[in-house]
Formats: C-alpha cells, structure tokens, sequence
C-alpha cells in the first residue's frame, strides 16, 4: 500500500506562482510513475504532469509545458509540483497518484494509477 497526502493548494493571482506537495509513504519501492493530475466540475480527469521515479524522468501535459515542474526528494519522499504564470484555467483540485510497476505502464493515464491523494484546491483569479 502507498499513502499519498497533498498540500499547498490555496488562492493565487494570475500569474502568480503556487506549489504543492505530496508526502508519499508505505511501499514506494514499487512505485513506478508519480503523477499530478486535476479536475474541475463537469470535466473529466485532466493529466498535468509525471515523474518516473526511479529515472526521475519527466512528461508534461501540453496546457502546462514550460509553466510547471514537477520534481521529487528521496530524503523527504516527496513530490511536488511548482506551478508559474498561473492562469484562470488553472483552477482546479490536484491529486497526487501513484502507480506500480506493471505490464505496461503510462504516465498519462489517470486509470493506470493505483493510489490517489485525497486533492487539494488550486485557485487562480483573475
């Protein structure tokens, strides 16, 4: 089992600049692919961005290529997402996810994730 908990969601001006974070315990060895993903009322499940965890390499959802980094702490066992230039689009509650080592893996698709954090509200005004 992995736990995953959120945090540093809130209230921005567009353009500003919002991090959130995720602490991650239990079995992380078998994590595969640490994702962020949003949602918005009435919209389905939106990819934002994945870290490979053992490569640490990094996929990114185009609407937020060049404006978001995602990263991870091995001695924290955290990942976070750092958001800039925030627009009103933006707007949405993130979940953390995990996903385990399997068959096929992909760092986009919200339904090979395994474990999921309980969100945290992003909101940017206009």
């Amino acid at each position: 089992q992995v736990q995953l908990v959120e945090s540093g969601g809130g209230l921005v001006q567009a353009g500003g600049s919002l991090r959130v974070s995720c602490a991650v315990s239990g079995r992380t060895f078998s994590s595969y692919y640490m994702g962020w993903f949003r949602r918005t009322p009435g919209k389905a499940r939106e990819f934002v961005a994945a870290i490979r965890w053992s490569s640490s390499s990094t996929y990114y959802a185009d609407s937020v290529k060049g404006r978001f980094t995602i990263s991870r702490d091995n001695a924290k066992n955290t990942v976070s997402l750092q958001m800039d230039s925030l627009k009103p689009d933006d707007t949405a509650v993130y979940y953390c996810a995990a996903q385990n080592d399997k068959l096929l893996n992909s760092a986009g698709n919200p339904t090979l994730y395994d474990y999921w954090g309980q969100g945290t509200q992003v909101t940017v005004s206009s």
